[in-house]
């Protein structure tokens, strides 16, 4: 998939030239940011009213499955098609970890903690890329890897007063950081699917969805999911206002996952996974904006100048690679 930009005029980033094409794909990413953001808040209504997180990652996931189906029934009947060989390995990793894995502890995670926190966690999967290639991939990286990780764990160690014995909630730190071992493996796939002949980011994120539909319902059926038939306050500064709980789940799937998943796959097939994870470090960043103007969250100043230290530490050790990877086909979020 590909846009014409013929009548770019290049500018550089990274040694890389940045075309019209190039722009549209940040723009998808900014987008898909966005809306992943506004979906840590929306999630919270389901999962605060009833629904176990198991429940709602499965309805979460089939319910998107169903949705990338029928999309490819109406524009793209091509996407149907099994998958095979190497494609077929990549897509089960993908669907085990990249989307059910990253789901499930993030849903945990975000019931737990403060919006902002719990999504910080999470993005420190990025560090943990950074850290495989220069130790497992023998990569080269900048000297300034080193002073960028200890930035980012201790900014996570001010977030969390550890001085007081760690403020937070256990259970919702151990899935967030689980949410970032996940998300690192979704991104390391990502960067190898350029290798892997595909049948386009659509048969990609729908084979990949399926097999983290089967593995979810495995675990726990989408049928059991009662409780989404029931009326359920909003929250927070919407707590006087009450809705079907089905409406928000939809909301969930089509907007806060089928659209935001298919974004990021489109924009892996122009820019690489650490140029786009990069980027996508504005979801903690709508996220801690939604936690204060929807939850009434507050974060301390210290806890402030934490999540600072956090996002700058995770900037330079994504810019520290000294070699950017060929631009990726279809990985997940």
């Amino acid at each position: 998939m590909g846009w014409a930009c013929s009548e770019a005029i290049p500018v550089t980033v990274h040694n890389q030239p940045v075309t019209r094409e190039h722009r549209l794909a940040y723009a998808l990413v900014v987008l898909a940011a966005t809306l992943f953001g506004l979906n840590a808040g929306v999630s919270r209504i389901p999962l605060r009213t009833g629904t176990p997180t198991d429940t709602f990652t499965t309805v979460r996931i089939t319910a998107a499955f169903a949705a990338f189906v029928l999309i490819a029934l109406l524009f793209d009947r091509a996407a149907l098609r099994v998958p095979r060989g190497r494609e077929l390995l990549l897509i089960v990793g993908l669907g085990l970890v990249g989307f059910a894995g990253v789901q499930w502890t993030y849903n945990v995670a975000i019931n737990r903690l403060p919006l902002s926190i719990a999504l910080l966690l999470e993005y420190l999967g990025p560090v943990l890329v950074v850290l495989w290639v220069r130790v497992v991939r023998r990569e080269a990286v900048h000297p300034r890897m080193w002073p960028a990780l200890g930035l980012a764990v201790g900014g996570l160690a001010v977030v969390s007063q550890v001085w007081d014995g760690l403020t937070l909630d256990g259970l919702g730190v151990a899935m967030a950081l689980g949410a970032a071992v996940c998300f690192a493996a979704y991104f390391l796939m990502g960067e190898h699917s350029h290798t892997v002949e595909s049948g386009g980011p659509l048969r990609t994120i729908l084979w990949s969805f399926a097999v983290a539909a089967v593995a979810m319902n495995l675990v726990q059926p989408a049928w059991t999911a009662d409780a989404l038939g029931h009326d359920v306050s909003m929250l927070g500064r919407l707590s006087e206002t009450s809705l079907p709980a089905w409406v928000a789940m939809i909301y969930v799937v089509l907007l806060g996952t089928v659209t935001p998943f298919f974004l990021l796959l489109v924009a892996l097939r122009t820019l690489s996974a650490t140029v786009v994870s990069i980027v996508a470090m504005l979801e903690p960043v709508v996220a801690a904006t939604v936690g204060w103007a929807w939850f009434r969250e507050s974060l301390t100043p210290v806890q402030l100048l934490g999540m600072a230290a956090v996002l700058g530490g995770i900037v330079m050790a994504q810019t520290a690679r000294a070699v950017e990877p060929e631009p990726s086909l279809p990985p997940p979020q």
